[in-house]
C-alpha cells in the first residue's frame, strides 16, 4: 500500500501532551522520583505474592538498581536486558535503566532460547538481568551472545546454582546506594525498546522515546480509564507487553494508584483468584481470556468481582457476544480497544457508558486516525480501508530495519496493518488484518466478522477464518471452530453452523469447511495466528496442532 496522496495533504499529528514537557526530561524521574514529590511515599505502590512495595521503597529499588548497573560500567543510551517475571524486580530494573539513561528492553519470558539469541544479539544489550530459572535454558549458549557483558540473575529460591554464572541481582542492589541523580537526557531519548510479537516473521525492535509513557498516560489512561489514586489494576497480560506495561507499571505510578503483579501464567482460575482475594479495580485482559473465563460455570457463585468497576479488552477484536455475556453475568463493562507495541498503548477504545458492543470505539484524545484505499486515498465512510495512526506515543523505527521503517512510518503516521470501517457515529469496527481479508465471490469478506457470527453461536467458545481455495481456484472461508465444553464436533453441528452463517450474515460469507479444533494457535498477545492456519490448509494437513494459549 502506497500513502503519499494522503500524507502530504495531513499535518503531522494532533496536539500532543509530550510538547509540554521540558526538554530535558527522564521518565524515571518523573514516574518514581514524582510520586514522591506527590506525597505518595506510604501508599503501596506494588502489590506482589511476596508483598507490597510502598512508592518510597520503589524509588530505592530504582535507585539501587541504577547504582548496581552504573557500577558495572553500564553507560548512557546501552541496552540492558529484562528477562523477569511481573514483580517489584521488574519495576525497579526497568526504571533503575531508565534513570541512568540506558535503554530499557523488556524480553517475553516465554520463548524459546533461539528467540533470546536473536532479540539480545540484534539489540546489542550489555547487560542482561534475569529469573534464574530462565538464564538455565540461556547459559549453554553464552558464548553466542556476542555483546552482553553482564548477567545478573534474580534468584528466587534460597540457595542458586553457582554453576550457571552470572552475579546476584539482589545482592548487588543490597550493596548499591540510596540515591541516584536521574540522568541528564531529553524528552526525544531513546528510553525503551518493545520487540513486537506480531503474528509472522521474526520480532522488530520498537524504538520508544522518554516521553512515550507520558503521552500514553495523558491520551488514554486519564481520560479513557479515568485512571485515579483510589484504583488497583490486575493486568493478564505481562510487564514486558506493550499493553501490560502501561496497565500493570506506569499508568498506576502516573496517579498515585496501585498494581497488582502475578507471576506466573493467568489462568481463568488464577484470574478470578486474583480479583477475589486482592480486590482490584480495573482488570485488564484479552479476548480468549474472557472466553475462558465465561466457560467455567459456576464463577459467580465461587468468586467475587464486585470490586471491579472496570475491564478492558486489547490484542484481538472482542466479539458482541463475548461483551453482552460477560456484562449480564458480572454487571460490568469491557471496554475493547486495540493499540500496538509501535504505539506503546491502546489509540481506539470504547468509552464507560457508551460502549458499542462489537466495535473497537473511537479515537482516544491526541491521536488522529485515517481509512485509505490501496492507493493511499481516504475511502467513504462505511467502507473498508486500510487504518494509519498518528500520535505521539509512536516508535520513531524500527531497530536495525530501514526499509521496514519506512514502509510502515510515514511522516508522523504510522500503518497498522489493520482493516476498519467507521459508522454514521464516529465508531471504528475491525474488518481483519490487511492480509487476512479474502474476496469471496467478487465480495470483500472479514474473518473478523464470521469469527464473531460463530462465536455468538450457543455451541462455540472461538472461532478463526481463512481462506482456502476451492476445487476451482476460487478462494471461499475455511472456519477453525473450538466448541464450549460438553459440546461434541459432529457433521450435523458443523452444518448447523453454516446455516447460521447463512441466516446471520450472508450467504457468501458462511464457512464451506469446518475443523473441530481443541485450541487455537496464537501469539503470547492472545492474537490468533492465522498463518499458521492458511499454512496447514494449504500444505492440506488439515486441522493444525497448535501450542496450548496464554491466558496473557
Amino acid at each position: 500500500m502506497t500513502q503519499p496522496y494522503f500524507v502530504a495533504s495531513q499535518p503531522a499529528a494532533p496536539t500532543s501532551p509530550a510538547l509540554a514537557l521540558p526538554e530535558e526530561y527522564n521518565a524515571a524521574a518523573a514516574f518514581v522520583d514524582g510520586a514522591l514529590a506527590a506525597g505518595w511515599g506510604a501508599r503501596v505502590a506494588l502489590r506482589s505474592p511476596t508483598g507490597g512495595w510502598t512508592y518510597t521503597q520503589l524509588a530505592e529499588g530504582v535507585n539501587r538498581a541504577g547504582n548496581a548497573l552504573q557500577a558495572l560500567g553500564v553507560e548512557m543510551e546501552q541496552r540492558v536486558g529484562l528477562l523477569l517475571y511481573d514483580s517489584p524486580e521488574f519495576a525497579a530494573a526497568f526504571f533503575g535503566a531508565i534513570k541512568i539513561g540506558a535503554v530499557a528492553v523488556p524480553l517475553n519470558t516465554q520463548l524459546r532460547p533461539q528467540d533470546y539469541l536473536y532479540m539480545l544479539n540484534d539489540s546489542r544489550a550489555v547487560a542482561l538481568i534475569v529469573e534464574e530459572d530462565l538464564w538455565n535454558q540461556l547459559a549453554p549458549r553464552r558464548e553466542e551472545l556476542r555483546f552482553l557483558r553482564h548477567v545478573l540473575l534474580v534468584r528466587r529460591g534460597a540457595e542458586g546454582n553457582a554453576a550457571l554464572g552470572g552475579g546476584d541481582f539482589t545482592a548487588l542492589m543490597a550493596r548499591a546506594a540510596m540515591n541516584l541523580t536521574p540522568a541528564p537526557t531529553m524528552r526525544d531519548d531513546v528510553g525503551l525498546w518493545l520487540y513486537s510479537s506480531g503474528s509472522t516473521g521474526f520480532p522488530k525492535g520498537c524504538v520508544h522515546l522518554q516521553h512515550d509513557m507520558h503521552c500514553c498516560v495523558e491520551q488514554y489512561a486519564k481520560p479513557i480509564l479515568e485512571l485515579g489514586p483510589d484504583d488497583v489494576t490486575f493486568s493478564a497480560a505481562k510487564l514486558y507487553f506493550a499493553y501490560g506495561l502501561g496497565n500493570g507499571l506506569y499508568f498506576p505510578l502516573a496517579v498515585g494508584a496501585s498494581a497488582v503483579h502475578y507471576p506466573g501464567r493467568v489462568t481463568p482460575e488464577v484470574a478470578y483468584q486474583i480479583i477475589s482475594e486482592r480486590r482490584p479495580t480495573i482488570f485488564f485482559g484479552v479476548p480468549t481470556l474472557y472466553a475462558a473465563m465465561l466457560a467455567v460455570p459456576d464463577a459467580e457463585q465461587r468468586f467475587d468481582l464486585s470490586s471491579l468497576r472496570l475491564c478492558v479488552s486489547a490484542g484481538e477484536s472482542l466479539p458482541p457476544d463475548l461483551y453482552l455475556r460477560w456484562r449480564d453475568r458480572f454487571g460490568v463493562e469491557i471496554l475493547d480497544g486495540i493499540g500496538s507495541t509501535e504505539a506503546l498503548h491502546i489509540f481506539i477504545s470504547n468509552r464507560a457508558g457508551r460502549v458499542t458492543p462489537g466495535s473497537t470505539g473511537q479515537v482516544a484524545p491526541g491521536y488522529a486516525a485515517a481509512l485509505l484505499d490501496e492507493q493511499g486515498r481516504p475511502v467513504p465512510q462505511g467502507e473498508i480501508g486500510n487504518l494509519l495512526i498518528t500520535g505521539d506515543s509512536i516508535c520513531s523505527q524500527y531497530w536495525n530495519k530501514h526499509e521496514r521503517t519506512k514502509a510502515t512510518i510515514c511522516g508522523g503516521w504510522i500503518a497498522t496493518g489493520d482493516k476498519f470501517y467507521q459508522d454514521q457515529n464516529g465508531a471504528y469496527w475491525y474488518a481483519g488484518r490487511s492480509d487476512d481479508m479474502l474476496k469471496v465471490s467478487g465480495q470483500w469478506v472479514s474473518p473478523v466478522e464470521v469469527e464473531a457470527a460463530l462465536s455468538a453461536h450457543p455451541s462455540v467458545l472461538e472461532a478463526a477464518v481463512v481462506g482456502q481455495a476451492d476445487a476451482d481456484g476460487l478462494i471461499k472461508p475455511h472456519a477453525f471452530v473450538v466448541l464450549n465444553a460438553g459440546e461434541q464436533p459432529s457433521e450435523e453441528l458443523a452444518e448447523a453452523l453454516k446455516q447460521h452463517i447463512k441466516t446471520t450474515l450472508t450467504p457468501v460469507k458462511y464457512p464451506r469447511w469446518i475443523d473441530f479444533v481443541a485450541e487455537l494457535p496464537k501469539t503470547a498477545t492472545g492474537k490468533v495466528q492465522r498463518y499458521i492456519l492458511r499454512n496447514q490448509v494449504a500444505a492440506g494437513t488439515g486441522a493444525p496442532d497448535p501450542a496450548p494459549p496464554d491466558g496473557s
